[in-house]
């Protein structure tokens, strides 16, 4: 049976609420959530405390996040606070005052704990070994080191975009003398922890608004053809120039800028002068653009305590979409994949370079079936949908469509047509590898085409232009042989050699 959880996120900037569901096959997806830029942190007066009329504002929201909750009936709802409450000289008022009226006790994260549940949310959905990770909120930016996908240091400083743009005002754009003043502030602050300058030539892993909208902006900018900013990688020109074109603007016009939420337009220049002059003081490599972060490090450490952290984000999340999708027989996933790594083995065996076409071959063999989740017919086209809408963590954009190239191939002119509108991401060698790739996915499948998976063990030997595919089988292989033959003439045109299905054998 599946269960629905509840995580409220009260942040310095926004109030989201984010509903997740745990499948009765033991997948996970988010099925609701809701948003409120409610600006706790621009509430606080001189003395340090959040506004009565901040706490009344937070109630309200609260309230009606608890009407969404309840239509979900959810197993458990867990509010978590950030710096806007954590900073609060009056928090224990505010924690009273929302539980009289709601029911839910806010637990208040430390500046530690939001850096280590934004690093667990980051590290399951990127293959990323060391790097800076930033998480750049609305009253506290946290930073923290990872090297072989540990923590190493971290630490949350006391700013962000939203109390930074109360005292740097970005609303007629920002001054030379004003950015010089915000950047040396935020230096001075990262100057205090001699870690930080240990570490050179590292990627930088930005988490949070802020990062998202960079990199919206700047896909809105280049006509970018993949609807995801998760894992979009920027180097630092891109950054420098899009900052600059918006540090110009004033706020009427800069609300126009395409892939620039409005609750976002009044606080961006602050928050990209905070990302940019952390880039520049670590001296990163490139930006990466991380879509989890702090919500989904609390739903995997508070949902899933025997086993939060994942080691292989790819395997994870190809577990994940099979098990949220299961029209197709994981036997039979599992058999076709096991005869295309066969297959690879002996058409690339002494190729170095087949690693990571072993990777985008296997992990389509898994998934090519999904599509049937929605209806048989014309499965192959909802599998390329689905692949390219799902959350396959641990590949780059381009591995995406490949994979998902692959996985639903069928011919070359389908294959040119699915992808015609992706040319910014998928050159025309690459689509000689899908081509190829994908003949050899349809050799596998053809190999159970009785999807009873009776194939025990492949002897295959490459000669006279053949691939002599000897199969020992627990019963006939009339459907399989059949099928190769078909799949035989695309075969040979994308591998030189044209498979033979022979010798077989049973060992009954």
């Amino acid at each position: 049976m599946s269960q629905r959880y509840g995580i409220i996120d009260i942040g310095s900037n926004s109030i989201r609420l984010v509903i997740y569901e745990k499948t009765e096959h033991g997948a996970h997806r988010v099925v609701d959530g809701s948003k409120r830029a409610a600006r706790l942190s621009s509430r606080i007066n001189e003395q340090g405390f959040l506004s009565q009329e901040g706490i009344d504002l937070l109630i309200e929201t609260l309230s009606v996040f608890m009407l969404l909750a309840k239509q979900h009936q959810l197993t458990e709802i867990v509010p978590i606070a950030t710096a806007a409450i954590r900073n609060a000289g009056n928090q224990n008022e505010i924690i009273k005052q929302v539980e009289q009226a709601t029911g839910l006790k806010i637990r208040v994260l430390s500046g530690v704990e939001e850096a280590e549940y934004g690093f667990l949310g980051m590290i399951n959905s990127i293959a990323v070994q060391d790097g800076f990770l930033l998480d750049i909120g609305g009253g506290s930016s946290e930073l923290t080191l990872f090297l072989d996908r540990k923590i190493v240091h971290s630490f949350s400083f006391p700013f962000g975009c939203v109390s930074l743009n109360k005292r740097f005002d970005s609303k007629e754009g920002l001054s030379d003398a004003a950015l010089a003043e915000l950047r040396q502030e935020v230096t001075a602050a990262l100057a205090q922890h001699e870690w930080i300058a240990r570490y050179k030539q590292l990627p930088l892993i930005a988490v949070g608004g802020t990062a998202r909208a960079v990199g919206k902006i700047h896909q809105a900018a280049i006509d970018y053809p993949f609807a995801q900013t998760h894992n979009y990688h920027l180097q630092a020109l891109e950054v420098d120039e899009l900052f600059q074109q918006l540090r110009q603007l004033p706020q009427d016009k800069r609300k126009k800028t395409e892939g620039l939420s409005k609750d976002r337009v009044d606080v961006i220049i602050p928050g990209v002068a905070i990302l940019s002059t952390v880039f520049q003081y670590v001296e990163a490599t490139k930006y990466v653009i991380c879509g989890a972060g702090l919500r989904d490090g609390v739903f995997h450490k508070l949902f899933f305590p025997e086993q939060p952290m994942q080691q292989n984000p790819l395997d994870y999340s190809i577990e994940n979409i099979v098990a949220l999708h299961t029209a197709a027989s994981r036997d039979h996933v599992e058999h076709v994949s096991w005869i295309a790594e066969q297959l690879l083995g002996c058409l690339m065996e002494n190729d170095e370079g087949k690693q990571p076409y072993s990777v985008y071959l296997l992990t389509a063999a898994k998934l090519y079936r999904i599509g049937a989740a929605i209806e048989y017919y014309n499965f192959a086209k909802h599998t390329f949908y689905l692949i390219v809408h799902s959350h396959l963590n641990g590949l780059s954009h381009k591995e995406i469509l490949l994979v998902a190239a692959i996985a639903s191939y069928r011919s070359k002119s389908k294959a040119r047509a699915e992808l015609k509108s992706y040319g910014l991401l998928i050159s025309n060698d690459e689509l000689e590898l899908i081509y190829r790739l994908g003949t050899l996915l349809q050799l596998a499948i053809a190999l159970d085409r009785s999807e009873t998976h009776s194939i025990d063990s492949l002897e295959l030997k490459i000669e006279a232009e053949k691939l002599y595919i000897t199969a020992k089988a627990s019963s006939d292989l009339q459907l399989e042989a059949l099928k190769v033959a078909e799949i035989a003439s695309d075969f040979k045109k994308q591998w030189g050699v044209k498979p033979v299905l022979k010798l077989v054998t049973s060992v009954n």
